[in-house]
């Protein structure tokens, strides 16, 4: 199962990596992780059906897509003549919010009505919202090799995790939620996302505009949020009786599996971005 894990990995940095990196003439990147966002939210309101609490998926999915394209930067450039770009965060959010409680109120009948419209609102919050902070990194000073830190620290913090938690883990993080991991799976995938956060410090192509103290804390909050993430998705899936999400990522899962980690330490990542370095 480990070989699978690794081989599928492997596959898809190259298409990532060049997603990121080439950004004309189409944006590849924001196509990309759309589709991959759409796919996730469609696993997710599957699972909430599986459950018996169906939510609005089509219009889910709808508000997905507008989270997450409304932050490229080529679009916000062709809509500043029109609209002021300080609104362009809250629109999506009030749609989200409108819009399922117009379809909540001409939907016909009242079992589950509620909480059809809450797990809705859940899904493009959880998915298209945080997701969007990834297609926001693109496009701010040195987008592309802050997108591609966080893409690698995270990756080194679960596969750090991974590995120290198979080797010497003996305590449980939260047994009630994910029996697998461990405090020292925990510790090593910190200390994993740490030392790859340093890496980018050094001079090369990929280098990002921080000294060794700003990595280092750049790779706890990766570590930290990211596992946080993960723990999050493990909780849903538990509380909806599945193991996996689903089973169209060979050897991960689903696409919603590969992307816990990555929505909670890029929205990290990317404030502490906004708000701190630049």
């Amino acid at each position: 199962m480990f070989k699978k894990r690794v081989i599928t990995s492997l596959w898809g940095v190259p298409l990532l990596f060049a997603a990121v990196w080439f950004e004309q003439p189409l944006p590849w990147f924001t196509i990309i992780f759309a589709l991959w966002g759409v796919l996730a939210v469609i696993e997710f309101y599957r699972l909430t059906a599986s459950a018996s609490v169906p939510a609005f998926p089509y219009l889910g999915i709808f508000l997905t897509l507008i989270f997450i394209i409304s932050r490229n930067g080529d679009l916000l450039q062709a809509l500043e003549p029109f609209l002021n770009l300080k609104l362009v965060v809250f629109i999506p959010l009030a749609l989200t919010l409108v819009l399922p409680s117009f379809w909540l109120l001409i939907r016909p009948g009242n079992t589950g009505k509620m909480a059809s419209w809450v797990w809705t609102i859940v899904g493009v919050i959880y998915i298209g919202w945080l997701l969007s902070h990834l297609v926001a990194m693109r496009d701010i000073g040195e987008g592309r090799n802050w997108v591609l830190f966080i893409l690698f620290i995270t990756f080194a913090s679960d596969t750090a995790a991974f590995f120290t938690g198979n080797a010497i883990g003996r305590h449980k993080l939260a047994p009630g939620i994910s029996p697998g991991k461990t405090w020292e799976g925990a510790i090593g995938g910190i200390c994993g996302a740490v030392v790859v956060s340093l890496l980018f410090t050094l001079p090369s192509p990929l280098s990002v505009p921080i000294g060794w103290g700003q990595a280092i804390v750049l790779g706890l909050l990766g570590s930290l949020f990211g596992q946080l993430g993960d723990l999050v998705e493990s909780l849903f899936k538990r509380r909806m009786g599945v193991k996996d999400s689903s089973n169209m990522v060979p050897g991960h899962g689903g696409f919603l599996d590969r992307l816990d980690s990555l929505l909670f330490g890029g929205a990290a990542v990317y404030y502490y971005i906004v708000f701190v370095i630049q």
